[in-house]
C-alpha cells in the first residue's frame, strides 16, 4: 500500500495534468474542489484576473447550523449542500455556466455530491 504522501504527490500530479487544460474565464469561471478528511471546500474562480468570485465551506455557519443536515448525517450530504450553497452564491452573481475542477480527486463521493448540489441549484457544466 502506498503512504500518505505517495498519494498526495499523485493527486497533485493529477491536478497538474487537469489544470494545464483547463482555465476560468469570466464568462465560464471555475468551480474547484477540495476535500479534507473532515471537510470540503467549494471555489468559483475567475482565473483570468485571478480573483475568487464564490465560495462555501463545510464550516460555515451556514452549512453546520442548518437543519435539514444536521438530521441527514455523513459528509456526502455536508458536500451536497455545499454545492448548493457556492451554486446559489454565484447565481446572484449571474454566472449560470461554469467549469468543474475535480483538484486531482476522483469524481465519486463527495467530490461528485458537489457537483451534484451545484447542478440541482441550477449551474450549467
Amino acid at each position: 500500500m502506498g503512504s500518505a504522501n505517495s498519494r498526495q504527490q499523485a493527486r497533485l500530479k493529477r491536478k497538474k495534468r487537469i489544470r494545464k487544460n483547463m482555465m476560468g474565464t469570466t464568462e465560464r469561471p471555475r468551480l474547484s474542489v477540495f476535500r479534507s478528511a473532515k471537510h470540503i471546500y467549494a471555489q468559483i474562480i475567475d482565473d483570468t484576473r485571478g480573483e475568487t468570485l464564490a465560495s462555501a465551506s463545510s464550516m460555515e455557519k451556514a452549512v453546520s447550523g442548518n437543519s435539514e443536515i444536521a438530521s441527514a448525517k455523513g459528509k456526502t450530504a455536508v458536500a451536497n449542500f455545499v454545492g448548493k450553497l457556492v451554486a446559489e452564491r454565484i447565481m446572484e452573481k449571474g454566472v449560470k455556466k461554469i467549469v468543474f475542477d475535480r483538484n486531482g480527486f476522483l469524481y465519486h463521493g463527495r467530490v461528485k455530491a458537489v457537483s451534484d448540489g451545484a447542478r440541482k441549484a441550477g449551474l450549467d457544466f
